[in-house]
């Protein structure tokens, strides 16, 4: 089985900037953090009333997440999605509505992004050695073919209102490319309950920025330079009231008979993606679709991605390898939604 863990693409893609100090009104400012999701996460959350306690708000926070990984943890074996993928049926099962929210989403973007974006990949990131450790051989064409057989949304899945089904007994679905994304949402939702309408969630990367950050601005979110040998920040966008997630493949990946593969697999080849875009940064109106979206971008690249995010309204930043200079440079596009929000 895949290590959610391991194939995370999120450590260190996306960072929140050092955060300065609270303004004149003095709110109270809390900062939590742990692990969660085979990752880690910060909350920060503004009471400008200050009448919360710490224990409060971590209650709030930690119970959100319980909430997320009951429903969406691969690697929970009691989870409503492992469950879903040890029984063997292939009739319509029921699921919760926060599962079906997700997968509803999966699917959309899966369709979307013309098959990019895939939740049942797990028998072709295996094949890559990206779910075995150990693994070195290139995979056959025969093996190759074999997998992609056993994966796909529309060999393996259909989502219904309020179901999940199997056309494929062996079927498996693996949420870590959105559902991080659903879990920031998720906690943003039980801190409003508290009445905190400022906060910033962050779940391996994924992250969900409402309101203002302490100094009344959006809040300062780095998008790292997708540099594997340095930690630096490529750019800094003003975010309030959006989701934001980063996808790249400068991170993860395997070396076969010294060439570099990308943990990020195509789809509609079972290969890893070989072209110059290096990290894809999504801004959406949540932080599940920016998620999902950031995933489904990287794999299609620049070239066809700019053309799907222009035909949706969809807000993306591009950061290729500039080939054409001395030693590693990076060049970015965004697209027009992406620009009007972040400039």
């Amino acid at each position: 089985m895949i290590d959610p863990a391991r194939f995370s693409r999120r450590a260190f893609m996306v960072m929140p900037l050092a955060l300065a100090a609270c303004t004149a009104s003095n709110p109270e400012v809390f900062r939590i953090g742990g692990a969660t999701m085979g990752t880690v996460y910060q909350v920060v959350a503004i009471d400008a009333a200050r009448r919360l306690s710490e224990d409060e708000v971590k209650t709030a926070v930690e119970g959100a997440l319980a909430e997320v990984n009951s429903a969406m943890s691969n690697w929970d074996p009691a989870s409503e999605i492992s469950r879903f993928n040890g029984q063997t049926g292939t009739g319509p099962v029921a699921v919760s509505p926060a599962l079906n929210q997700v997968m509803a989403a999966a699917e959309a973007i899966h369709t979307a992004s013309n098959g990019r974006f895939d939740t049942t990949m797990g028998p072709i990131i295996e094949l890559w050695g990206f779910g075995a450790p150990g693994a070195t051989a290139m995979p056959s064409d025969t093996a190759l073919a074999a997998a992609r057989a056993r994966a796909g949304h529309a060999n393996t899945l259909q989502v219904g209102q309020g179901t999940l089904q199997k056309t494929q007994p062996a079927a498996q679905v693996y949420l870590a490319g959105i559902g991080k994304g659903y879990g920031a949402d998720h906690v943003g939702r039980a801190l409003e309950r508290l009445g905190i309408e400022n906060y910033l969630v962050e779940i391996g990367g994924d992250m969900y920025a409402a309101g203002r950050n302490p100094d009344g601005l959006p809040w300062q979110i780095g998008i790292e330079t997708p540099a594997a040998d340095r930690m630096e920040v490529l750019r800094v966008v003003g975010v309030s009231n959006l989701g934001l997630a980063s996808s790249g493949d400068y991170r993860n990946y395997v070396e076969r008979d010294g060439v570099r593969f990308s943990h990020l697999i195509d789809p509609s080849t079972g290969r890893p993606v070989t072209h110059d875009t290096a990290s894809t940064t999504v801004l959406a109106d949540n932080a599940m679709l920016a998620d999902g979206w950031a995933t489904a971008f990287h794999i299609m690249g620049k070239d066809e991605g700019l053309a799907v995010a222009e035909a949706e309204g969809l807000a993306v930043l591009f950061t290729e390898r500039d080939r054409d200079a001395d030693g590693l440079r990076f060049k970015t596009t965004a697209s027009r939604a992406f620009r009007a929000i972040a400039g």
